[in-house]
């Protein structure tokens, strides 16, 4: 076949080698041209805000773009019609201006300039299709207004049923195909490119292939911080948009340089390099430049915060109140309650001529004066409390949880006396344990002595606390004097220290009812249990409150030995220490008859009673059998006039349950059971303490009894796991900081207040010169009765009215009598645990009852029976 080719002709007088050089560089102009004005609209694009003044935002402000107002008029113009669908129109004059540079022409630019419309149009309507993130700041959706009215047309078509499933699917191929023709026709793809194309895989153009990938590869490992950071960038949009819809109001009240960067969606590629390695994600007022920081936080007005009401906060107040749920937008980490509010004190405490207190109209009577105590001393604020301190913490904190892969902001600092607590809002997916469990390595990165993560209940937010460099001192003087503990109407306030807040805090001990102590030697126990009771002592008269001192020690309750609140001497020998805790069984038994008998259920209803009945001259008796009549043997009975005068509350104190466990521990177990299972009613609480927490110390019966717990510093998770169910304890400062579990198991951090030896010692001289001790002797003599209330402990107790010899004598009958030996058998048969059966074992082995133990285990009895003698 033939081929014919037509012959180019050169009619022109300009030679072909010039034509096409002056071709080419028209060419390179025209591209160069189109690539500035497509990377111009870009950058007014990228420094879009919603805020700048526009056709559709006509304010006075200085617009925040780049090309000032014509690029903002420009950039919101485009955003509002075709959105996100911006970026198709962007693309496809780059790709014409890398072709002009390339010294390619572009063949039919009607077709292709309606083709790009078209793509254009598609993205549009495509992106309009999805759902609009919370980040986004348009009324529109994604594709802006075009882009809806073409995605609701579709979303009609989509709800007619199996024609509207069919349209769509038809609609589907026609989108997907004609955005494919637009792009291909607009950046004139032709066949013969694909079979260039094609033709690279062959041959030699493998290497090339292969070079191309492995580029890309390495660019993209190169760069993959920068898309990490741009992913965290518009994750921080979305949620400080997010924030700022829930809290509509607060967002008129801002700055509006400062707003208009927050809700720009573009705003946080601005704030940081891209191109630089993985950096923390920051939100948008942490990672602004200074100039635009001090502005913001000095011009932002104080946020409104829930005053708290110390007078009315019991211990049992929760974790959720000492953070108070912020009233500002969440999203941005700014300070709260920068310092402390002075403590109000009462009117007695001003007066510098008091003397006393007068809590009580107890004649001839005086509370020590508040004077005793020593008075606070002032201190200045820590350089690292300042509000660039703590705004520099918080990034660091975020830094590290970004190292150890925990995503979140920190959106509430609130510093206290002595730690400062930081509040983690963590990003949706991060399990709140691994927070926990990265503790000591938070506080391994932050250079802190220690950390203590806990989830703050009720809220999104996890607690990092962290110590401050400097602590603050907290004084007794402060809590007894203050408003809070004079108008207190508890009935048996302790003076538990500061939360972290700074707000003093008073738990009623009546209410509690009982309280379990524990933390290690050096942790403030015994500080904080001199505290507890010259909160007392302040507060109640000897004949509101008497007092049960154990102190195994006998070095840390010794110094109360005489004050006139005692019912008995500070106990120091363990024995005595179960006589004195059954005779505390034996008066709640005898405090529920007599309320019994007047028909209450309380001792607060029990004295109320007897004040009315002795203001009216009322008297109540009570029937007694004296005997039985000697004719007819029936019982006699006669009517007793009862005591009427008011029961005080009584509190048990015990310093070491360790060493009381270790000598009696079935009596006292046995004893603190009953106890703490029945004597709240009965004015009689116990306050135990211990600095060994262990499960053979505080036993699974004790801690159900005992739901109100402090725990000082302990040693070990496992420790504060026993005393608290949880750990954290271990992470405690010692000197006095403590975590406070109140009933239902809510725990928050209070830092109690110090009182030395010294005004320890000066109160209890001033309350020995009020009088002498009414000392009762049943409290540390035994009675013979043994066992608790007439019966005897479970597994522990001894024989009831046996002593030592008699109880021996008793084991040796029935060994005599039985002819058989063994611990267990002496056990079982006198009902006494396993040691005291095992001595009374050995015993008779060493008087010569016994042989010893063979082989087998087994042994002889030497001494025969009555039988055989």
């Amino acid at each position: 076949m033939v081929h014919y080719r037509p012959v180019e002709t050169d009619d022109s007088a300009i030679p072909a080698a010039l034509r096409r050089f002056m071709q080419n560089r028209l060419l390179e102009c025209a591209g160069l041209f189109m690539l500035a004005a497509t990377l111009l609209l870009a950058t007014c694009l990228a420094t879009w805000s919603a805020d700048d003044p526009s056709w559709n935002n006509a304010i006075d402000a200085i617009p925040r773009n780049l090309l000032s107002y014509p690029g903002a008029v420009i950039a919101d113009e485009m955003m509002q019609k075709v959105g996100l669908g911006i970026i198709a129109f962007l693309a496809i004059p780059i790709i014409w201006s890398v072709n002009l540079i390339g010294h390619r022409t572009l063949n039919r630019p009607v077709v292709r300039c309606l083709a790009w419309l078209a793509a254009t149009l598609f993205a549009a309507s495509v992106l309009s299709l999805f759902p609009v993130p919370q980040a986004w700041v348009l009324s529109v959706g994604l594709g802006g207004g075009i882009g809806d009215i073409i995605a609701e047309t579709l979303r009609t078509i989509l709800s007619l049923g199996l024609k509207g499933l069919f349209a769509s699917f038809i609609t589907f191929i026609a989108v997907t195909i004609g955005f494919f023709w637009s792009v291909s026709k607009a950046i004139d793809v032709k066949s013969d490119d694909l079979v260039l194309s094609s033709r690279i895989f062959g041959g030699r153009g493998q290497d090339i292939v292969a070079q191309t990938f492995g580029t890309i590869g390495h660019l993209g490992f190169r760069f993959r911080g920068a898309f990490i950071n741009l992913h965290h960038a518009w994750r921080a949009a979305r949620e400080a948009a997010k924030g700022r819809r829930a809290s509509p109001e607060l967002e008129n009240q801002a700055d509006p340089a400062e707003a208009a960067g927050k809700r720009s969606i573009f705003a946080p590629f601005l704030s940081r390099s891209l191109w630089t390695t993985l950096i923390p994600r920051r939100p948008s007022s942490l990672t602004s430049s200074r100039e635009r920081v001090e502005p913001v936080m000095s011009t932002t007005p104080p946020r409104a915060y829930s005053e708290p009401q110390p007078a009315s906060q019991s211990g049992e107040q929760s974790y959720r109140d000492d953070v108070d749920t912020l009233e500002d937008n969440p999203s941005t980490p700014q300070r709260v309650n920068r310092t402390a509010k002075p403590i109000k004190q009462s009117a007695k405490a001003k007066r510098a001529n008091q003397t006393a207190f007068k809590f009580s109209d107890n004649a001839g009577y005086e509370m020590p004066p508040i004077g005793l105590l020593a008075e606070p001393k002032k201190s200045a604020r820590p350089a690292e409390l300042t509000d660039d301190a703590l705004e520099q913490n918080a990034r660091m904190l975020e830094g590290v949880l970004e190292d150890f892969g925990i995503r979140g902001e920190i959106i509430n600092v609130r510093p206290g006396p002595v730690v400062t607590l930081y509040e983690l809002e963590p990003a949706p997916g991060i399990k709140s344990s691994r927070v926990i469990g990265l503790a000591d390595d938070i506080a391994r990165s932050m250079s802190a002595i220690s950390a203590r993560v806990a989830v703050v209940p009720g809220r999104n937010a996890i607690g990092i606390e962290l110590p401050n460099s400097t602590r603050e001192t907290v004084y007794l003087r402060e809590m007894l004097g203050s408003q809070a503990y004079e108008k207190s109407k508890q009935n048996l306030a302790l003076a538990l220290g500061k939360n972290i807040g700074g707000e003093p805090i008073f738990a009623d001990l009546a209410r509690m009812p009982h309280l379990l102590i524990a933390g290690t030697t050096g942790s403030g126990k015994s500080v904080g249990i001199n505290t507890m009771i010259l909160s007392l002592l302040y507060k109640h008269s000897p004949d509101d409150c008497k007092l049960i001192m154990i102190d195994p020690k006998m070095l840390e309750l010794s110094v109360y030995e005489g004050i006139p609140h005692l019912l008995a001497p500070v106990v120091t020998d363990p024995r005595k220490a179960v006589v004195s805790l059954k005779w505390a069984v034996r008066e709640m038994e005898d405090r529920y008859r007599k309320m019994s008998k007047v028909g209450v259920r309380n001792i607060d209803g029990f004295n109320e009673r007897i004040r009315k009945a002795n203001g009216k001259g009322e008297t109540f008796t009570r029937t007694v059998q004296t005997g039985y009549d000697a004719t007819t043997g029936e019982p006699m009975f006669e009517q007793e006039e009862m005591d009427l005068s008011p029961m005080p509350y009584i509190v048990v104190i015990i310093d070491e349950m360790a060493d009381l466990m270790m000598v009696a521990g079935k009596d006292i177990e046995g004893a603190v059971q009953r106890l703490a299972q029945m004597a709240r009613a009965a004015g009689i609480h116990v306050i135990m303490a211990t600095q060994r927490p262990s499960v053979d110390v505080i036993t699974g019966t004790i801690k159900a009894n005992f739901p109100t717990r402090i725990s000082f510093q302990v040693t070990s998770k496992i420790d504060s796991r026993t005393i608290l169910g949880e750990q954290g304890a271990e992470q405690l400062l010692g000197q006095g900081d403590m975590l406070f579990m109140a009933g239902g198991g809510r725990i928050s951090r209070l830092h109690g207040p110090f009182v030395s030896d010294t005004e320890v010692e000066e109160i209890v001289t001033f309350l020995k010169s009020q009088g002498a001790p009414d000392y009762v002797d049943a409290v540390t003599e035994d009675d013979g009765e043994g066992g608790l209330g007439g019966s005897p402990i479970e597994g522990g107790a001894e024989v009831p009215g046996s002593s030592g010899n008699e109880l021996y004598d008793q084991a040796v009958a029935v060994v005599l009598r039985d002819r058989k030996v063994s611990t267990s058998y002496i056990q079982r048969r006198l009902q006494i645990g396993y040691n005291r059966a095992a001595s009374l074992i050995e015993r008779m082995e060493t008087e010569g009852l016994i042989s010893s133990a063979n082989h087998a285990g087994k042994r002889e009895i030497l001494v025969p029976g009555q039988e055989e003698a």
